[in-house]
């Protein structure tokens, strides 16, 4: 891409983070992450693509008086290092590309081009797993012992399992704050996450898991990587990074500001916003918000799966048994009941893609 009459409006960027809205267009290499083409209300065809490096995610446009972005879009591959000529704007609040040039490059094409901020450092142990319909479920348990906890601190979560539900005596009161402590980021850690193709039935499911330290694991299933939290947060987003959407049952309320707080107590880049388009079908979907129904009737996902004639999720085990399971060094048991959540939460989405989504203009394909 050679800069011609329009170069002294373009400013080189080394990194996304660098760019901001300004009367000059930028200059600079990004990953495309996806690239989908799409049509205005008017019947005008346009691209819509999301491209990243190590430090930021944004979202990109190309419209249609520009023929020559528009033709190299269309032949991007999944994963394309680009060069772009891009102006920023800002569009809801948040900053926008509107692309006047793209194509794909490579180091080869560019012996000079600093690779750092554009290979994903996170796909090395997933790389074999990415996906484009990512189906997610996570399973955590407390990150610290009560006793080791500041007295002002264990203080402030029995107020708040008090305030919630009155225990009868002590060994339910430390019970609860041990499972309050679960369900927060803040307290908790997470020490499972199964992933799956939701658009592949007879794809395996896999399992990211952190070993209780005290039980070291011989011989882990082949579907079984262990790994530190901070490696399983990593190749998390590098996965979301890699999908199209991310599947999720109840991933809004629990999973997906899980993964966020525990990236922030790890300092791990949550390097995709899954959460601030609530309505949106895309890059998150939560089947709960489809399938929910409020004070009508439960909306758990065995019942869901019930209704659905799906196999149910729960056998032995529950959420409220992976914190002991975990402490008895069992992670494989977790793991087991964690695949089997994501086995069911992708029968429930291809059964709502098929019947729902597929028919809806905000899905594509």
């Amino acid at each position: 891409m050679n800069r011609d009459e329009n170069a002294a409006r373009v400013v080189e960027a080394r990194c996304l983070a660098d760019l901001s809205v300004e009367e000059h267009a930028w200059m600079f290499h990004a990953r495309v992450q996806s690239c989908k083409a799409a049509t205005t209300k008017q019947g005008k065809p346009y691209y819509q693509l999301e491209l990243a490096d190590e430090t930021r995610t944004l979202d990109a446009k190309i419209w249609s008086d520009k023929a020559e972005a528009m033709k190299n879009a269309g032949a991007l591959p999944p994963g394309a290092i680009v060069k772009v000529i891009a102006t920023v704007e800002e569009y809801e609040g948040k900053l926008q590309l509107k692309i006047e040039r793209i194509k794909a490059t490579s180091r080869a094409e560019e012996p000079d081009l600093d690779m750092s901020l554009l290979v994903d450092p996170g796909l090395a142990l997933v790389e074999d797993l990415a996906c484009k319909t990512l189906v997610i479920d996570i399973e955590t348990v407390p990150a610290h012992e009560r006793d080791d906890l500041p007295k002002s601190v264990e203080d402030a979560l029995a107020k708040h399992v008090q305030r919630k539900d009155t225990a009868s005596s002590a060994d339910e009161l430390s019970a609860r704050i041990a499972m309050s402590m679960g369900m927060s980021p803040l307290f908790g850690k997470i020490v499972s996450i199964a992933l799956g193709d939701g658009d592949d039935p007879n794809s395996e499911v896999h399992v990211l898991a952190v070993a209780n330290e005290k039980f070291p694991v011989a011989d882990p299933p082949k579907w079984l990587r262990l790994m530190s939290e901070t490696e399983l947060l990593r190749s998390f987003w590098a996965l979301a990074c890699k999908a199209e959407v991310v599947i999720t049952f109840n991933g809004r309320n629990f999973d997906v500001p899980f993964l966020m707080g525990r990236s922030i107590a790890l300092g791990v880049p949550a390097r995709r916003d899954l959460l601030s388009a609530r309505w949106a079908l895309k890059p998150h979907l939560d089947l709960f918000e489809v399938l929910r129904q409020g004070d009508k009737a439960p909306s758990k996902l065995d019942v869901i799966c019930w209704a659905l004639g799906i196999e149910s999720p729960k056998e032995d085990m529950d959420g409220s048994k992976v914190a002991p399971t975990y402490a008895r060094g069992d992670i494989v048991k977790i793991a087991e009941y964690n695949r089997h959540d994501v086995r069911a939460t992708a029968e429930v989405y291809r059964k709502v893609r098929d019947t729902v989504l597929r028919y809806s203009k905000d899905w594509g394909q």
